[in-house]
């Protein structure tokens, strides 16, 4: 048992915290969804499903070398993406089968690979830099391990911020990938970034800030606590 009543012990389940802009009627679709999937559908088979939606999201960014309209291969891997990612978990919740240290690790270890994936193959497309992408997944990191600590010491695990969560990441980079074709990747004022470079950097910038501004504030509440 914890010493300290303020922290979480070993066996204490984090607390999901999730206010992004459409957490409800997800969930909603969510929970209409897991009762209606076949009974040899299981988890790992949809966290399989998500890291494959990331793998066509993946080819379709590095094949609009060659035509933009394999950009649809990506939009559509965005879908496939999120509907195995996100019905993992709520899968194995409805039907009452967590497993949740190993659930905890495989889920979250393939999301990081399926970003890795996403996010790098952004910048393998003709329309962004690849240091800019990388600078974006560097700041999605950051504030993922900022998460997992946080649900570790403080027993919080955030899924969202600053009314964001990953659905809502995966419909800007979906509006994002519509726009490409239409804006092209040429460079603005010969500055050797595109219109997508910079928005990347914006994002990127945004990313870092909340890992520093929240890693500020929960090392300054866990000091009041006394942690």
């Amino acid at each position: 048992m914890s010493s300290n009543p303020g922290l979480p012990t070993a066996t204490t389940p984090p607390v999901r915290i999730q206010q992004n802009i459409l957490a409800r009627s997800e969930r909603r679709l969510l929970n209409w969804l897991c009762p209606r999937l076949p009974a040899w559908v299981t988890p790992d088979q949809l966290t399989a499903l998500g890291f494959f939606g990331a793998v066509l999201v993946a080819a379709g960014y590095i094949l609009s070398w060659q035509d933009s309209e394999w950009l649809g291969l990506s939009l559509a891997g965005y879908i496939v993406n999120w509907f195995g990612d996100s019905l993992d978990g709520s899968l194995a919740r409805w039907r009452q089968i967590e497993r949740p240290a190993y659930g905890y690790f495989v889920d979250h270890s393939v999301d990081a690979m399926g970003t890795l994936l996403m996010i790098s193959a952004i910048g393998m497309s003709p329309y962004v830099r690849l240091d800019v992408a990388l600078m974006a997944v560097i700041g999605y990191f950051l504030l993922s391990i900022h998460t997992f600590i946080a649900a570790k010491v403080v027993g919080e695990f955030r899924l969202s911020y600053m009314a964001g969560g990953p659905t809502e990441l995966r419909l800007m980079l979906m509006a994002m990938t519509v726009a490409m074709p239409i804006i092209g990747g040429r460079d603005i004022s010969g500055t050797n970034f595109s219109p997508f470079d910079l928005f990347g950097i914006i994002v990127a910038s945004i990313l870092v800030t909340l890992f520093i501004v929240q890693s500020f504030a929960t090392a300054r509440m866990l000091r009041t606590r006394g942690g």
